[in-house]
């Protein structure tokens, strides 16, 4: 069993080959939930995440075992570039089994830090078994997760934590195989028994909620999520006898949450975060535990490498998602001057045109009329209800395909979720 000394030992070797990431406070999030929140920025920590944790503490344990064997890991992003730079550090050589479609920029980051990438598989599993092939050849398999050393590697953050702040109430930890919560909790335990660990992970692959509810390892399916790095169909053996010991709760996001969660870092904190980086928050904000009023709460922002084609389109749906983009569609007669009166209503109510669409040629419309999308800048859901209103109040059938509910209420507090400066 992994105890603090081990952790501490850990501690120790890695101070000069990692980043002491910081720990800040966050007054935005501490308005919104009525706690103290903190943040744990591992989305700073060298290869962008948490990952080269774990594998540096493993490579220096064994490397001069592994010797001209060399290593082999199994990934699709993060901790292909944690063993990657972890290997050259330590001098040894590092094949890293990709699967194929794996992200360009992650590809070139692995072989930036002295990788061999090997594409092959049609997914992380598969590019296991390959992994574990070039292992029985004789190179020594540096699991992502279900490895005591990579546990103890990434339990250094608890005992950073509670360096920075003492006595926190409750630790939030996304979780994808359990690595990184299992080392975190058995640090935080064995100094702070009192603080709740509490375990997120992705409604999308929730092998790691289910296996707890159940008391047993279960396997599921996984879909496609944002938090691609937590999308482990089985928890580990390992890692989930010690969830079952040290971990309070595990609770899931949704997509939209997630998404959510990664545009208010970035507009609120300017930190960019992964989804599985930015799940933390979003399972706070959406209140799947409360937290006592005034408690200190770090969320462990546990890495930040997003494609920027990704990035890009999950920011475009959170600011649909949020009302600050709106689509509307008006049918106008197809005659001079009706295009530049609808714009002219549009602009009475302060909104920005971001895309005009005009069709003529679609069959279902009449001879003499089109049909304008605009996309439209507003200030929020209650701006979008006023420009629909007024165009409708001038004799426009506006309509729009935003989902017009309520603005995002924490449900942690009262507070609404105030994006304004």
């Amino acid at each position: 069993m992994i105890s603090l000394d081990d952790i501490q030992t850990a501690a120790n070797k890695l101070q000069d080959r990692i980043i002491r990431t910081p720990l800040i406070h966050s007054a935005t999030f501490t308005q919104m939930v009525g706690a103290q929140v903190f943040l744990k920025l591992e989305n700073l920590q060298k290869t962008g995440s948490f990952k080269l944790r774990g594998a540096t503490f493993k490579l220096l344990r064994y490397a001069a075992a592994v010797g001209a064997r060399g290593v082999v890991a199994a990934s699709a992003g993060n901790h292909a570039q944690g063993v990657a730079l972890a290997a050259r550090m330590a001098g040894v050589a590092a094949a890293i089994v990709m699967p194929l479609g794996s992200s360009i920029s992650k590809q070139e980051a692995t072989r930036g830090y002295g990788g061999e990438v090997i594409l092959e598989g049609k997914s992380v599993e598969e590019s296991l078994q390959a992994a574990q092939a070039l292992a029985r050849e004789g190179k020594v398999l540096i699991h992502p997760f279900d490895d005591e050393d990579i546990i103890v590697g990434q339990g250094t953050i608890g005992l950073e934590i509670l360096e920075d702040l003492p006595d926190p109430d409750v630790i939030f930890v996304p979780i994808g195989g359990g690595g990184l919560v299992s080392g975190v909790a058995s640090a935080v335990k064995a100094v702070h028994p009192q603080t709740r660990i509490i375990g997120v992970q992705a409604a999308a692959c929730p092998s790691a909620y289910e296996s707890f509810r159940a008391g047993r390892v279960v396997r599921v399916e996984a879909r496609k999520s944002i938090a691609d790095g937590l999308a482990v169909k089985q928890v580990g053996e390992l890692t989930f006898d010690i969830i079952r010991k040290n971990v309070d709760d595990i609770v899931i996001a949704e997509e939209e949450q997630i998404a959510a969660a990664i545009l208010m870092l970035l507009e609120r904190k300017k930190l960019l975060a992964e989804g599985a980086g930015a799940i933390a928050l979003a399972a706070l904000l959406q209140g799947a535990v409360r937290v006592p009023p005034d408690g200190k709460v770090v969320l462990l922002i546990s890495g930040g490498n997003v494609d920027s084609s990704l990035l890009g389109r999950v920011l475009r749906q959170g600011l649909f998602r949020t009302g600050r983009v709106m689509r509307v569609s008006v049918c106008l007669d197809d005659v001079p001057g009706a295009l530049a009166g609808l714009l002219t209503h549009v602009a009475k109510h302060q909104a920005n045109v971001l895309q005009i669409d005009h069709d003529r040629s679609l069959l279902e419309l009449p001879i003499y009329v089109s049909r304008v999308e605009l996309e439209l800048e507003t200030r929020g859901p209650d701006h979008m209800r006023e420009i629909l209103a007024g165009l409708k109040a001038a004799g426009y059938s506006a309509e729009t395909s935003n989902y017009l509910a309520e603005p995002p209420v924490c449900r942690n507090s009262r507070y609404h979720l105030d994006r304004s400066g």
